[in-house]
């Protein structure tokens, strides 16, 4: 049996921790913990979170989307 698993998806809860506008990546930490950041704030901080992340989650491409209509 294969199992993947999708890393969870960033909500409107989540909140960049730099200045708490909605996060749209998630920076998990090779010492452990995590960081979450908004688009501006995750290229901001780029270079110096590329040596210490164990893994990026980056769904900055949401921010382009179109709201889907809502059916009656």
């Amino acid at each position: 049996m294969n199992l993947t698993l999708e890393a969870p998806r960033l909500t409107a809860h989540d909140r960049c921790d730099r200045c708490g506008a909605q996060a749209y990546v998630k920076v998990l930490l090779e010492a452990g913990g995590e960081l979450m950041f908004c688009a501006h704030h995750a290229r901001a901080h780029e270079d110096a979170l590329k040596g210490i992340a164990s893994e990026v989650i980056d769904e900055t491409e949401r921010l382009h989307l179109k709201p889907e209509p809502v059916e009656d």
